[in-house]
């Protein structure tokens, strides 16, 4: 990829952020989970009090308890779930039906084939700190049900101490077989290792704090995972007819998310980047969430002019953003031109926080540059691609068994070599033992 000079009219305060968590973030992580591993429910019990001052007999939230908190969720709230979950839906099923399965004959009598199989359980996690994001909910339990998996537990931790109630609501109508109030480490090692009261599941998936990113990072091969994901990225591609009212409202959409999440325009046109940035400066200090936006801002924000749009795209490519959001006179040349982001938004008329809450797409996407080589959460995590393989020509089998003989020998696999040895005999009329490889 070319270097491509850029003035920098705004630079970011701090350096890259490490890829992997801070000592200590993983030495409590790995003591929490020693520790759930070996004493099950009392563990996560106390961890659930130290860390939210929250230890119920009970995490699953059924019968009564469940239809209380449903009661307490305005008609409104439920409508606008029920409405975004449809959208969800129609993108999950359309990328399954997008799997193909095949089976094709390469030779006479020679059948191979691949099959897609759901997996049989999974495990979503739908984060709370400061705000409840019940948008996740819709993006990891639905689209794992449109994928077929069976069971599906989802954890979500209190709010300030209270229950989120339109979380647990969005959990519930997404199809949620299981729902525990539950969050941090001790959710994740809960339903990957699996306690007296919680069955282990096979795959996690959802966004969380540097604690659960670290926890799956820990517990990935013994349990599978979507992808780990650092704080929300987003950046912007911008040229003269862009309006830096809303490139600065929409970087700051994204600025709010947490301190340290990098918001990035990067503009072909000086005079669109220069307003942009006063934007910025007039309203940061208005926000509501300002606490965060400021902050991310100020050590994460960054502003670069280049001098075409081919430069435009080849930057943004190098920085790999989780969102990429195009408002140029022409954001469909992106499709062709760009290649590393996690999600890209095309147009003046869509925005990432349409992405984030309510169009459709996954919002659980790659960050820190792992655009690069994976894409987001989509209902494929939730499917195992399988093949199959039946030889009923005995001509056919007797030909593959010689040419595996010899395949197998050169590297020295003698055992490999007499299975392919054995049919090659026996179809072509002669008896073989497991002694007897002359030929």
């Amino acid at each position: 990829m070319a270097i491509v000079q850029s003035t920098v009219l705004k630079a970011p305060e701090k350096t890259e952020p490490s890829r992997s968590s801070s000592p200590q973030v993983q030495e409590a992580v790995s003591s929490v989970i020693a520790d759930i591993r070996a004493r099950g429910d009392e563990a996560v019990r106390e961890y659930s009090l130290k860390f939210d001052n929250y230890g119920p007999d009970s995490f699953l939230i059924q019968g009564e308890q469940l239809q209380e908190i449903l009661d307490r969720v305005p008609e409104q709230v439920i409508k606008d779930i029920k409405f975004v979950q449809d959208q969800v839906r129609k993108v999950a099923q359309a990328q399954l039906q997008s799997m193909g399965e095949f089976e094709i004959e390469t030779l006479p009598g020679v059948h191979i084939g691949q099959k897609n199989v759901p997996i049989d359980s999974a495990g979503a996690y739908v984060p709370g700190g400061k705000y409840p994001l019940l948008a996740s909910a819709h993006m990891t339990i639905l689209t794992a049900k449109v994928a077929g998996v069976k069971r599906v537990v989802a954890c979500t931790p209190l709010i300030q101490g209270e229950i989120p109630d339109a979380t647990v609501a969005a959990m519930h109508l997404a199809g949620a077989d299981e729902i525990y109030l539950l969050g941090g480490i001790q959710a994740i090692a809960a339903m990957a290792i699996g306690t007296e009261t919680i069955e282990p599941v096979s795959i996690i998936a959802g966004p969380g704090n540097a604690f659960v990113a670290e926890a799956k990072r820990q517990l990935f091969g013994e349990v599978g995972i979507d992808l780990l994901a650092g704080p929300t990225e987003t950046l912007i591609v911008a040229d003269e007819t862009t309006d830096p009212f809303i490139a600065a409202v929409d970087l700051l959409s994204q600025a709010e998310h947490g301190p340290d999440s990098p918001a990035v325009l990067i503009s072909t046109d000086q005079a669109v980047a220069e307003q942009t940035l006063d934007h910025i400066n007039e309203l940061i200090p208005e926000m509501p969430t300002k606490d965060y936006a400021e902050v991310a801002w100020r050590d994460w924000g960054e502003i670069h002019v280049v001098d075409s749009i081919e430069d435009a795209f080849s930057l943004a490519d190098k920085f790999a953003s989780e969102h990429v959001q195009i408002l140029t006179a022409s954001p469909r040349r992106a499709l062709d031109e760009m290649k590393h982001y996690g999600a890209l938004f095309l147009g003046e008329g869509t925005c990432v926080s349409y992405g984030d809450k309510v169009i459709g797409t996954n919002h659980v996407l790659p960050t820190r540059g792992a655009a690069r080589y994976t894409g987001g959460l989509w209902v494929g995590k939730y499917v195992r691609t399988i093949t199959y393989q039946e030889v009923t020509d005995e001509d056919s089998s007797a030909f593959f068994g010689e040419l595996c003989g010899r395949a197998a020998r050169v590297e020295h696999f003698e055992g490999h070599a007499r299975s392919g040895d054995v049919r090659a005999a026996k179809y072509a009329g002669a008896a073989l033992t497991w002694t007897d490889h002359s030929f």
